[in-house]
């Protein structure tokens, strides 16, 4: 198998040990090998004064002390750059020729200013700077104010380098951290928005289930008491219901539409305000007499409040004909002022006691109604109505702030 250069980095970068390792020995072998190249006729080097003595074995284990540390520079290099001060100290104090030992100092120092905190690499500077000091203090090399110069450079240049990649690694360890809670955000929002969609769908799909089943079971109640006496009404009622029928699986089709992904979903336009003799006009045939006046002049609603106005009327009507009686009659109003719309819904029907039951029971329609005027800022009362029968007012707020 072939591997690019891309592919080693990210293999040696998987593995610092490694890496370490590798650079530890190539300094180690590059030192050793200065030591025993270097002749005594070549003069005593930099910082020194005197020619470094002859190597021998003790010389190549003492420079090899000062690099070989550098293999696990990751794990402790603060205390192994404390350690390589004292191979690095008999180095100058026997005269030896150090080679390349002083690298694996720089090395460790820059270590520890990229893999510790400020305080901790601010003490490895320290102790950098104290063994050079120690060194010049005790006559061992002989820098000029110049060599002063240089190594206080290359000291500080390694210490600076080794902060600078530290903030660098944290501030890429903050950005995909905050690309991580951003990412947890974004999926936190879209199942919210389903959560809310499905809220919305379920709303919807009981609106319109309540209101045609309601329909059609008075409906079909009327044509089997007409069946045998009146078959023609009995056929109307069961074209109405055929009717009903087909408008709301029409209907409940263009809601669900949305959660198909098989294919293209059909969508249709949502009923609104514009609807609303249509929705008396069922309510009519179904047997409850409903009478319908808009008030003021029509403008356009937005479309939530429009879908929302729309739903209470119906659910207020369903609910006038389930429970009012077979002799009820129901109104609507509807006003239009300039900054509310209001809706007015009553029926006189059977009395308080069957209101009772209405508000308490165990359906749906009234929380829902609840649900979409508070949505729009809006202001719901539902009761009884003075004179007996039940009423339902609401106003919803055309100007963009909740009603007080």
């Amino acid at each position: 198998m072939r591997t690019t250069p891309g592919s080693t980095r990210s293999w040696l970068r998987a593995r610092p040990l490694v890496s370490d390792s590798i650079l530890a020995v190539v300094l180690t072998t590059a030192s050793l090998w200065w030591i025993a190249s270097t002749g005594l006729d070549e003069g005593a080097g930099w910082l020194r004064s005197v020619p470094p003595r002859p190597a021998d074995a003790l010389n190549l284990i003492l420079a090899a002390a000062c690099t070989l540390p550098v293999a696990l520079r990751r794990s402790r290099p603060f205390v192994l750059l404390v350690a390589t001060c004292v191979p690095q100290a008999a180095l100058d104090a026997l005269h030896y020729d150090p080679g390349l030992s002083e690298f694996g100092g720089l090395v460790l120092l820059y270590s520890v200013a990229v893999c510790r905190g400020l305080a901790l690499s601010l003490a490895a500077l320290v102790v950098s700077f104290s063994s050079y000091a120690a060194g010049a203090v005790a006559g061992v090399i002989t820098p000029s104010w110049t060599d002063h110069v240089v190594v206080t450079a290359v000291l500080l240049l390694c210490w600076v380098c080794g902060r600078a990649v530290r903030l660098r690694r944290a501030y890429l360890a903050e950005l995909v951290q905050r690309a991580d809670r951003l990412e947890r955000a974004r999926e936190a929002d879209t199942r919210a928005a389903r959560a809310e969609e499905r809220s919305r769908i379920a709303r919807e799909l009981h609106d319109v289930v309540a209101h045609h089943v309601s329909v059609m079971t008075v409906q079909a109640a009327a044509a089997r008491k007409m069946l045998d006496t009146k078959p023609d009404v009995a056929r109307d009622a069961l074209t109405a219901i055929e009717e009903m029928g087909r408008t709301a699986m029409a209907e409940m089709r263009s809601i669900v539409g949305v959660l198909r992904t098989d294919g293209p979903a059909e969508r249709g336009p949502q009923p609104g305000m514009h609807d609303l003799p249509t929705l008396v006009e069922q309510m009519r045939e179904a047997g409850l007499r409903t009478q319908l006046w808009i008030e003021g002049e029509r403008r356009g609603l937005p479309p939530g409040v429009d879908l929302a106005a729309y739903r209470l009327v119906q659910e207020a009507l369903t609910n006038s004909l389930r429970h009012a009686g077979p002799a009820a009659r129901a109104w609507v109003t509807v006003r239009h002022e300039p900054n509310e719309l209001s809706i007015h819904v009553e029926d006189d029907g059977r009395g308080a006691a069957e209101e009772s039951v209405r508000i308490g029971g165990k359906g749906h329609g009234l929380v829902g109604i609840r649900e979409r005027v508070a949505l729009y800022g809006g202001v719901l009362r539902i009761g009884p109505r003075a004179g007996g029968g039940f009423e339902v007012r609401a106003r919803f707020p055309l100007n963009h702030s909740p009603l007080k």
